[in-house]
């Protein structure tokens, strides 16, 4: 009789048991998945950030007003690197300086390959033609002729968009294609400034 009503508790406890063991089983599970994600998504990070994305930090104020001191941007390092895209009249590049390879700057492309550069009292002309510069206030304008002088293969002339506070290729000379190694994307910090550099 004792036997007969041991029997059905007996069962019941390893039902309860064995209930007990699925949240447990439930929740490593979670654990696991959650890890499994983590390590994705710092791998997919990793990815963006070593061969497509690359975060810096501005430092100077030789591109005011598009970029001021101490902004937060990306550069995107795929495009050029890859022949994906060319570099453009207007982009805005991260170079190793020429003069000191320790050391980066972000300047606006202005002449490409093969360009004739001309600077007449501060107004800028390629090829004869008078650049339209927006992105240039008539506070940030100084009155500096140079040239004309015609841009090498492989190389570019840079300045940067606050003309009367920039260390550029009026001083330096043209940048080599091969120390350019990003283009200047996006703001990301401070939000107030977010947004797609052009």
């Amino acid at each position: 009789m004792l036997e007969n009503e041991n029997a059905p508790l007996s069962a019941a406890t390893e039902a309860e048991a064995a209930a007990a063991k699925e949240p447990k089983r439930a929740a490593i599970w979670g654990a696991l998945s959650w890890v499994r994600d983590l390590a994705f998504s710092v791998l997919i990070a990793v990815i963006l950030i070593v061969f497509i994305y690359q975060p810096v930090k501005v430092e100077g104020t030789s591109m005011m007003p598009t970029l001021t001191d101490q902004e937060r941007i990306f550069i995107n390092k795929f495009t050029y690197h890859y022949g994906l895209g060319d570099i453009e009249r207007g982009d805005m590049v991260v170079f190793w300086y020429p003069l000191d390879t320790s050391k980066s700057y972000i300047k606006r492309v202005i002449g490409l390959p093969g360009d004739v550069v001309r600077i007449d009292q501060g107004e800028v002309y390629v090829n004869g033609n008078l650049l339209v510069e927006d992105y240039v206030p008539d506070i940030y304008r100084d009155s500096v002729s140079w040239g004309p002088k015609s841009v090498p293969v492989d190389s570019y002339f840079v300045l940067g968009d606050h003309r009367s506070s920039s260390n550029d290729s009026r001083t330096w000379g043209f940048v080599d294609r091969k120390y350019v190694y990003g283009k200047a994307v996006f703001v990301y910090w401070p939000l107030t400034k977010m947004g797609v550099l052009r």
